[in-house]
This record gives structure tokens, C-alpha cells and sequence, in this order.
């Protein structure tokens, strides 16, 4: 968000923007102290989900105003403050739903025009369940959506670049969508959204991406072929 604003202000004609995480003590200890870690493969979206998998690794974009090669571009960026708890989100998803509007009209987009939402989905039981509220208030359940945690780990400053990196990859690959990797016991007690359980190709030309953060910050970023 801080990229686009730099863009459009004219202020610059490129950025470099992106994360690092590597594991530490600090890191594993602090989560371990909040009962947010799990002791096996992370449960997103489960109704035996019980925590965390912290992960490591590193992701980086560069945006300009210039159009890509492949024509993909970061369409929209919304972002919210519930401030509801230093490390528990807002259970309505209120802070969710706002960021995930603003991204929507900053890309002038609706609803029915994103094909996939990659969730934040931490697999811990207050995450998940307020977040598949947050997206069935708005998409129902028309919209695919998965949670990669299972794949790369929980990790901080580069939780949301990485997510965004697997998006855009989607749509220059043209693959499948992501699986919901899990242990198949889906929680029925959350709100119903349609989350991804066999192979589909994207069949819509946006997608959303979800990063909450402790405070109740939250950010959602659509991604998409340039319209032009």
C-alpha cells in the first residue's frame, strides 16, 4: 500500500517492497507463551485446528506504473484497524469485512468478480472462525477459498508478500488453485464459505489476498490482469 501511494504521488518510478523471516527462539517462545502453536502439520479451517506453524523465508515484488510482461497487477489494497485486542481478532470480522470492502472499491471491483481468496487462516480456532464469517458476509459462498499456511509455515513481516507472491503465480502459471490441506474434518460450526477440496483452474480474472496482524491490523490486496 505504502508502493502504490509512493506511485501515484509521482514521488518514484519503482519499488522494491517485500519481507524476510528466519526462525528463532524469541519467535517460537513468544507464540509457545500465547498457546498459539501446534504441535503437527497446522489444521486451517478444521474443527481440530489448535494452532500454529511458524514458518521462514522471504518474498519480494517490484512495482512500477509501467504495465508487466505477463500483465498482471496489483489492482486494489485495503486496510482496517479493528483494534479489538492486541492478539485476538474481532470476532464479527469487522476489521475484515472493512479492509476486504476497501479493496474491492479501490479496485473497482464487486464481489462476483474475484475468483479465488487466498485466507489468512492460521488454523487457530478464533482466526478461522471469525474470518470465514468476515468472507461469507460479503462472497456467500461463491467465492473458492484456501488457506497456503500448511504449505509454507505462519510467518510475520513476510506472511503477507509471500501469500501475494502465490497469487500472482497463479495467475502468470495459469494453475490450479490451492487445495485446503487439512486433516479433512472440516468445522461445520463456521460460517459456511467454499473452501477449495478438489483441483479447479481460477475461472475468474482477480483474486484476494488476506493478512491479519496482532492488533487487529488487517490488509486484503486483489491482485489481477490489468483492465486497462
Amino acid at each position: 500500500m505504502s508502493a502504490k501511494r509512493l506511485l501515484k504521488a509521482g514521488l518514484v518510478d519503482a519499488v522494491l517492497v517485500g519481507g524476510a523471516d528466519s526462525l528463532c527462539k524469541l519467535t517460537l517462545n513468544g507464540f509457545h507463551a500465547l498457546e498459539a502453536l501446534s504441535s503437527s502439520l497446522c489444521n486451517p479451517f478444521s474443527t481440530n485446528r489448535n494452532g500454529i506453524n511458524i514458518g521462514e523465508g522471504a518474498a519480494f515484488m517490484l512495482l512500477s506504473t509501467k504495465q508487466s510482461s505477463n500483465n498482471i497487477a496489483l489492482l486494489g489494497v485495503g486496510d482496517s484497524s479493528d483494534a479489538h485486542h492486541i492478539s485476538a481478532p474481532h470476532p464479527q470480522g469487522l476489521g475484515a469485512i472493512s479492509a476486504m470492502q476497501k479493496a474491492l472499491h479501490d479496485a473497482q471491483l464487486n464481489a462476483h468478480d474475484i475468483g479465488y481468496i487466498n485466507a489468512h487462516g492460521t488454523a487457530t480456532p478464533l482466526n478461522d472462525a471469525m474470518e470465514s464469517k468476515a468472507i461469507y458476509r460479503l462472497f456467500q459462498d461463491a467465492v473458492p477459498v484456501s488457506s497456503t499456511k500448511p504449505l509454507t509455515g505462519h510467518t510475520l513481516g513476510t506472511a503477507s508478500i509471500l501469500e501475494a507472491s502465490i497469487c500472482c503465480l497463479l495467475l502468470q502459471e495459469k494453475l490450479n488453485l490451492p487445495i485446503q490441506i487439512n486433516d479433512g474434518i472440516f468445522d461445520t460450526n463456521m460460517a459456511p464459505i467454499k473452501l477449495v477440496t478438489t483441483k479447479q483452474p481460477l475461472q475468474k480474472k482477480a483474486l484476494l489476498s488476506n493478512s491479519f496482524a496482532f492488533g487487529g491490523n488487517n490488509v486484503s490486496l486483489i491482485f489481477g490482469y490489468y483492465h486497462g
